[in-house]
């Protein structure tokens, strides 16, 4: 239910409380700059337009409807129909017309999933059902109906079954190598569309209250008296400006094998996101409707893209993101630094004072000639 409290296309089953509603949105409205950019990446990748178009024929796709179908629950009016109303009313929101299947699967490690090739398929595991409360668990269903939104099912799709076969071949070196290069770039673009899709479990959800605890929740478990927001958040400030660059190669190492960020980066994100001009402009409803994609500026789109990194290497703590910064930039010291070793990019070399012995000591005063950088 929108706050103008009519129902729409079946969804007539209403939330607990008045949600505001996007008629069209687009899915370009809470995509993540990272998002687009990775995915434009992942499509110049060499071999992976033949690997797309062969798997797309290849892949089971009733196969796979029936698998659920016979061994998890369809989610509907008679089963789990608290997660049938909010699947709904996620749908409502984003106006997603079509509203996708939704299973649940019995597994105890909390997890969730939108998969598919023609058409988008929600699965959610048992363990996630029992952890999260109702709003937490409507910020989940919405990050999913994100993903279906933004079309994420079938590179997700096509990135299980890439894992899957790269195990099924590990014995073959240049196949598994050629197989790996794929999934390593489809999982960058994914833990970038993670990022994405929370933006749409917070549109859906409104409550960054409850969005952060689900996050907290998938880190430590159901113990929300044992923790606190903001020393969560405190940990992904940590996490980002921590250590020296050995610190960093470790986090690109420990990263990779990873679909997902890691939940203290993606609450921070979302905080970040929460707080910005855009999602107010959102929530105002202002954004972009899907009438207007086929419009939409593939260059523009990019640049946007590569604008959103560029600040965000700017703006990073991170010592390797600092060393880019600086080469870019031309940083003075950067000579120096890589002396000193890796220890040099723990942190930023101390300043010089202009007033020192090394800065212009004129006593005439100033001068139209201009003090070199760093005084």
């Amino acid at each position: 239910m929108s706050d103008d409290g009519h129902q729409h296309n079946g969804h007539e089953n209403v939330p607990s409380r008045q949600r505001r509603r996007f008629p069209g949105i687009s899915s370009r409205a809470y995509e993540h700059p990272a998002d687009r950019s990775a995915l434009v990446a992942l499509r110049k990748l060499s071999g992976f337009d033949t690997v797309f178009k062969a798997l797309s024929g290849l892949l089971p796709e009733r196969s796979l409807r029936l698998l659920f179908l016979s061994d998890s629950v369809r989610v509907s009016d008679q089963q789990f129909a608290h997660l049938n109303d909010m699947l709904r009313d996620a749908c409502y929101i984003l106006d997603l017309e079509k509203v996708p299947p939704m299973y649940v699967n019995q597994d105890p490690q909390p997890n969730a999933m939108c998969i598919g090739l023609d058409e988008p398929i929600i699965v959610v595991t048992t363990g996630l059902v029992e952890l999260l409360d109702e709003e937490e668990m409507r910020a989940v269903v919405g990050h999913e109906v994100g993903h279906a939104l933004s079309g994420h099912s079938v590179y997700r799709t096509i990135l299980l079954f890439l894992t899957s076969l790269a195990l099924r071949v590990a014995w073959i070196p240049l196949g598994n190598l050629a197989i790996m290069a794929i999934v390593t770039a489809l999982r960058e673009w994914f833990r970038k569309s993670e990022l994405s899709a929370d933006r749409a479990g917070l549109l859906v959800g409104q409550d960054l209250t409850a969005s952060m605890r689900g996050l907290m929740k998938l880190a430590g478990g159901n113990h929300l008296h044992e923790m606190n927001v903001d020393s969560f958040l405190k940990q992904a400030e940590e996490y980002e400006a921590g250590g020296d660059l050995r610190d960093s190669v470790l986090k690109i190492l420990n990263v990779l094998p990873r679909s997902h960020p890691f939940t203290t980066i993606r609450a921070a994100e979302l905080k970040k996101w929460s707080e910005s001009r855009d999602y107010q402009r959102i929530m105002d409803g202002h954004y972009p409707r899907r009438t207007e994609d086929k419009d939409t500026s593939v260059t523009d789109s990019f640049r946007e893209s590569a604008s959103s990194y560029a600040s965000n290497v700017r703006g990073s703590k991170d010592p390797l993101m600092k060393l880019v910064s600086d080469i870019a930039g031309g940083a003075g010291d950067l000579g120096g630094r890589v002396r000193r070793g890796f220890g040099g990019f723990a942190s930023p070399a101390p300043p010089t004072d202009p007033s020192g012995p090394t800065g212009p000591t004129d006593p005439s005063g100033p001068t139209d000639t201009p003090p070199r950088d760093g005084g």
